[in-house]
């Protein structure tokens, strides 16, 4: 199959599920080497993506949104808040409630963050197919391109899906090509 095209035949649940795993990975990736930078993880990008997006959002809100507790939602608040991503204000009929904005540096920084995310987006929407192709093209697309090959390899292994036709991977080849998929040094 070419580069983020259907070989005519659908893609199986299991296929763009796979697919999905690799297309998030690299989705998550660009915004984790910048976060990287700064000491922060996904989970702080997550808070800090909704306190952007919605100034003012209550605690209570941010823990339905995430679907996470409390204790770990706090220990990565702490760390926005005493770094000045993120102001915590008390609410103007609530006194209870702690209203949630990012600081202009805390904007900034989200704004780079939705930046790379969104270019990747646009390249996969500008692929062949992206906007209005298959879902399988469109996750194809959402991976790196160095990668893709080594993805359909990967899935070819099965003997069904994404692949071009490409028989089963053994022995040292395939041991490389999980290393590479995997982020890892395949020596």
């Amino acid at each position: 199959m070419p580069d983020g095209g259907a070989s005519g035949a659908a893609c199986s649940s299991d296929d763009l599920i796979e697919l999905l795993f690799f297309a998030y990975r690299d989705f998550v990736g660009d915004p984790d080497r910048i976060l990287a930078q700064y000491g922060f993880g996904r989970a702080h990008h997550r808070v800090l993506h909704f306190v952007d997006r919605y100034p003012g959002l209550t605690i209570a809100e941010l823990l339905d949104i995430l679907r996470i507790t409390k204790q770990s939602l706090n220990r990565v608040l702490k760390d926005l808040i005493e770094q000045g991503y993120i102001v915590q204000r008390t609410g103007t009929s609530d006194r209870r409630q702690r209203l949630l904005f990012c600081s202009g540096t805390g904007a900034t920084l989200a704004a780079e963050l939705t930046r790379v995310q969104a270019r990747r987006l646009a390249r996969a929407l500008a692929m062949p197919g992206g906007a209005g192709g298959s879902p399988e093209s469109f996750l194809l697309a959402m991976i790196e391109p160095d990668e893709r090959a080594a993805v359909r390899r990967l899935m070819a292994r099965r003997g069904q899906g994404v692949g071009e036709g490409v028989g089963p991977v053994g022995g040292e080849a395939g041991d490389a090509l999980d290393g590479k998929i995997l982020g890892q040094d395949a020596a």
